[in-house]
This record gives structure tokens, sequence and C-alpha cells, in this order.
């Protein structure tokens, strides 16, 4: 077993004797501390769901012994920055604006100069010297330079470097492991054919339907198509392998239906004017005339409403909107129109039915309440407006950056989740240290210690001032509010200046700790993976297996291009297992398609794990089984092992 797993069965323990001890001090009415609560998210990350949270937290372990480094040279710099600004300012008789001495205590120098670094208090930390002599700005210019510029770049720089050193050290073990069990599944259903070892083709069909018993017949019949392309009747080792690669690719298999129109009216739909009118649609041109006139819509819903024009123009705006709807049921099939992944045309239609029911009821009741109609179908055309991002869909640059904020999603799940372990953590301790401490009165309150939060150490200060008394650690979800807002950074030091006032001027260690925790360790983590995900979409196309199906899929003529599809066209030529495009002279007949084409969908993982597989792939032979089951298990960041051979050599 794991040792994560003893460690939750002891935490388990520890738990129970934690309940037994704060219950018999409660007994005896002795305020007690309940130290075990902290560590409650130990069992969210025991979930098997829980896997990337529990990658992340070994990958801020494995980066920790080299930012060490790098914080203790930031810290001697942060102190040596300090003593500096002591000796300097300290013996001046130079006050805040609050009134109170400037930069005398050596700790709370310490303290505001760190502060400095997150430029939480820039300028007003410098602002007395300032004042004082022009030429001080020179100390807090320099300051700053190193220490906010070029040791946080460091930071970052520290943590993607060691971050992406232990993520492809984790990859690789998930690689050379899956590949491992792909090699002993071959091996269990081999059978020898002549000379080499192969998986009959009967046998991996049995095999497809129990693993992935969810994707169609044609869909596994294309797989089989990829992984025996000369059709022997059987799969060889190589092939056999990369199979879970394949099944990581999302594959979309359409089918091809008739218009309506063109069964019931066949005549009429097949028509000059009705193929001149479908073609228009089917044009580029069509969409981007109406992107034209969303913008120019845009326009409109900025200008003033009591305009009778803008009233008109509105309802010609609106006829046009369902004349394209209209004109796009016309040319294509409904059902395949508002398939479950067509996400924009359900958008389309919905803000267009919105906005005709608001503004039929607008016109007919002639509503005189404040929250009118009118105001509605201005929210709906706002939303009309939205339709302007499939605009940049169709910019490249552009479409870049959306696939990797569509890729980054499962792992902003997974950072999300490790946030809220972070979260909850500080939260419990900052309630255990803060709780009741800072109150919140109603605005309209008239006692009079409600101008200090209920606290008279609070009286006169910056956080009784700025009326943050809300910011307090007395729930769950005000600690998480606070965190947040420490996150931001933005003003943190009056939180932590209000919280050390009542209760101890070591409070600030807590927020001191967060910081570095959440915002220097968590978020450059964070970033980290966000570079390495641009990095990959900005610098490689398709991966091997992406290829080699969308090669299959030309090849068999069944493949539906980015672009026609965007058009909603669907190429003739199709091949499936009873209609071969190939005839004896080797020439190719067009054949009325049967109904199935397929696609791969849009780059999109499954998985995490496949997104980073995708990252570090090139690195990784695609015929490289890697060590022994042993070694790959003691992988090190820093091992660098030898091919080994091939699977062909191999089998």
């Amino acid at each position: 077993m794991p040792l994560f797993y003893w460690f939750t069965i002891s935490f388990h323990q520890v738990t129970l004797v934690d309940l037994i001890i704060y219950g018999s001090v409660r007994i005896s009415n002795i305020q007690s501390v309940r130290w075990s609560r902290p560590m409650r998210p130990i069992f969210l990350i025991n979930f098997a769901e829980s896997r990337q949270i529990r990658r992340a937290f070994r990958s801020i372990r494995n980066t920790l012994p080299e930012i060490t480094y790098v914080f203790l040279l930031f810290m001697f710099s942060v102190l040596m920055f300090s003593l500096m600004a002591l000796k300097l300012f300290g013996d001046r008789n130079l006050k805040t604006v609050e009134g109170s001495p400037y930069f005398t205590d050596f700790l709370g120098i310490v303290f505001d100069m760190y502060v400095l670094v997150t430029t939480a208090n820039s300028p007003d930390v410098m602002m007395p010297a300032y004042n004082f002599s022009g030429w001080y700005c020179l100390f807090f210019i320099t300051y700053v330079v190193i220490n906010t510029y070029i040791f946080m770049s460091v930071f970052l720089a520290v943590v993607y470097n060691n971050y992406r050193k232990h993520l492809k050290n984790e990859i690789r073990k998930l690689v050379y492991m899956k590949r491992r069990k792909m090699v002993e599944a071959f091996n269990l259903l081999k059978v020898q054919e002549g000379t080499e070892f192969v998986i009959k083709e009967d046998q991996w069909k049995n095999l497809i339907k129990l693993v992935a018993p969810d994707i169609s017949t044609s869909h596994r019949e294309l797989l089989l198509r990829i992984c025996d392309e000369e059709q022997k009747g059987y799969v060889d080792k190589k092939s056999f392998v990369r199979l879970a690669d394949l099944l990581n690719i999302q594959v979309v298999t359409l089918k091809l239906r008739s218009h309506p129109l063109a069964i019931w009216f066949p005549r009429m739909y097949n028509s000059a004017s009705s193929l001149f009118i479908r073609s228009i649609v089917q044009h580029k041109g069509f969409v981007w005339m109406y992107d034209v006139i969303i913008l120019i819509n845009a326009v409109f819903i900025a200008l003033d409403e009591k305009n009778p024009f803008i009233s008109y123009a509105e309802w010609v705006f609106l006829s046009l909107y369902i004349v394209e709807i209209l004109l796009k049921l016309y040319t294509y099939e409904p059902r395949t129109f508002f398939a479950r992944n067509q996400f924009w045309n359900w958008f389309d239609t919905f803000i267009i039915i919105a906005a005709l029911i608001a503004t039929v009821l607008n016109t007919t009741l002639k509503s005189v309440t404040v929250y009118n109609s009118q105001q509605v179908l201005d929210i709906v055309f706002i939303l009309r407006v939205l339709r302007l991002i499939r605009i940049i869909d169709s910019i490249q640059r552009f479409r870049v950056i959306m696939n990797t904020l569509i890729n980054i999603v499962p792992t902003m799940l997974t950072f999300g989740g490790l946030a809220l372990v972070v979260y909850y953590i500080f939260a419990i301790v900052g309630m255990e240290i803060f709780h009741g401490k800072v109150q919140f009165f109603a605005g309209n309150t008239s006692a009079p210690h409600a101008l200090y939060c209920g606290n008279p150490s609070l009286k006169d200060s910056a956080f009784a001032h700025s009326k943050y008394c809300k910011n307090n650690f007395n729930d769950v979800i005000s600690s998480f509010i606070v965190l947040m807002e420490l996150t931001v950074v933005n003003q943190w030091h009056v939180l932590a200046n209000g919280f050390a006032l009542v209760t101890h001027q070591a409070a600030k260690l807590y927020f001191i700790t967060f910081h570095i925790v959440v915002v220097i360790m968590i978020i450059n983590i964070f970033i980290a993976f966000i570079l390495e995900a641009f990095f990959v979409e900005y610098s490689l196309e398709k991966s091997e297996v992406e290829t080699a199906i969308e090669k299959k899929i030309q090849e068999l003529g069944v493949g539906i291009q980015e672009e026609e599809l965007l058009d909603g066209k669907l190429i003739d030529n199709m091949e499936t297992s009873d209609n071969d495009l190939g005839s004896e002279e080797g020439t190719v007949t067009k054949k009325k398609p049967k109904g199935l084409m397929f696609k791969i969908a849009s780059k999109r993982y499954r998985t995490v794990d496949a997104l980073l597989q995708r990252m570090f792939e090139a690195e990784i032979s695609p015929e490289e089984e890697g060590p022994s089951l042993d070694e790959i298990l003691n992988l090190s960041a820093d091992d660098i092992y030898l091919k080994s051979p091939t699977f062909d050599n191999a089998a």
C-alpha cells in the first residue's frame, strides 16, 4: 500500500484522538483548539478522482528545494535593504501620513519592504522619504527593480523550469507504465502468425467492445483500419500498443441525413433557385455579412434607445436575424443543425426567440414599469453581440488562444481543487487565530463601536477607516473571501496590519506565509502550465496519433475538413466496409454517401493526462518501451535512460 494511504489511515486515528481530547476539555469549559481541522483536506486528496491534485502537490514538493535557495537569497536582499532603510531614515524624525514614526522599527521595516515587493503599498511607503529628499526615490526604485522585477521573474523561471522537469518525469512514468501494461496485454492475447506474434481481428474487436463499449461500430471499424492498415486480419504489436492513445482521441461520428424538404418536395428543393439560395448560405461571405450586421447592431445598442429611429432599427436587426435562422434551417438538415455539439446554433436560436418575445411584449403591452421589457430586450441584444466570439475563432492566432483556454479547463479544475485545499487550510488556521476579533455591523447601526469594527484596537486604524470590518475570519465563507483578497495582493498589508493590531505583530507571518505559498508558488506553477500549453499549441500542429487517424479518415474518404464543417458542406466521396472507392482498374468512382462521416473533435482532450502526454510526446519516442517496471517506479527527473529496443525488434 502506498505511503500516502498509510498516512491517511494514521490521520483518521489522529482525528479521533483530537475529537476525544476536544470533547473532554469542552465538557470542563476549557477553551481548546481543534488542531486536526486544517488537515481535513487530506480526505479530499485521498479520493481516486483526486489523482491530479496529488500530482500537483508532488510538483510543489519537488520544486521546493530549488525555490528555497532563491527565496533565501530574496529574503537576504529584503533584509539588507531594510537595514539600509533603518540607517537612512530611522534617525530623521520622519512621520507617516497617519502620524506614526517612519522606519524606526526593524521588523516593521522588513514587513513594509516585503509588501513593497508586491507593490501593494507603493508609492505610499516611499512618500515620507521622497518628500524629505527627492534623491531617496533612487533607493526605492533600485529596490523595486531588484526584488520585484528581477527576483520575482527568477521565481517564475525557477518554478517553471523545475515544474516542467518534474512534470515531464511524471508523464514519462505514466507513458512507460501504460506501454508496459499494453505490452503485457499483448502477450496475453498474442498468437503466432508466421514469424511474428499478432492479435487476431475477432479478438481485437472483442477487446475494444470490452474496454470501450460506448464507441460506435463505425468508429471501431475505423480504429481497426488504422491498426491493420494492410487488412491482413490481425494487429501487430506496434499498432496494438498505441491503441490506448487512439482511444484518447475523440473522434466524432456524423450521420448524413437528407433534408425533410428534399424528401417532401424534391423538385422544388433541388431546383436552380433553391440551389442558388443554399450556395449563398453555405458561402463564407454569408457568415461575414452577418458578422458585419452584428457589429453595426452593437453600435445601435450603444445609442440612445429613446430615439424612434433606433427603436425601428431594432426591428430591422431582429428581422435580419430571423431570416438568417430560417435560411440556415432551409439549407441544413434540422436535426444536424440542432445537434448536441452545435452550441452556437442553439445559442443563436435561443437569443433570437428571446429577443422576438421581448420585442413583441414591449410593443404590445407598452410597459411603464422601471424594469420594462425594453430593458430586457437590450440585455438580449447584448448577449447577441457575444456572437463576435465566432469572429475571433476565425483568426488563426486567436484560435490558438481559444484552443489553449479550452485545453487547460481540466487543469484549471485541478488547480482549483489545489487552491481549495490550500484555502481551506489557511481559512481554518485563520479562524482559530482571528475568530471574533473583528465584527461587522450593518450600515444602519448606531453603535459607536461599529466605527472600529467592535475592537478598540482598530480605532483610528487604516483597517477601520477603509471600512474593512466585513473582511474577517468569523466563518468559513468570510475567511475564503479574505484569502481571495490576499491572493489579489491589493491592500493586503492593510488587512495584515489590522489583524496584527487585534492580536499580535507576529500575526503578520500568517499573511506572509499565505503570500509565499499561494501567490509565489501555486500561482507561478499554474502560470508555468499555461506557458507550456501555449508552447504546445504554437509549436505543434497534430500529434502522431491524430495524424494517423486523420490520414486514415481521408484515405477512406469519410473525413470532414474543419472549414467544410463550418460551412456545413459534407464531401461526396466516402468509403465503408461494404463500399470500396477503389475499382479494379484503380480508378475512383463517386457513389452516393452511405450516411457516415468522421472528424477529430477540435484538438480537445478527454483527460488531463492526454494533454500532458501531448506536451512531452515529441521527447518520448513512440517506439520506446522504457526501462523495467521497477526502474520506472524509481525514475527521477534527472535520470537519463538509453532507448529500449523498438517494438519490432522486441517482438
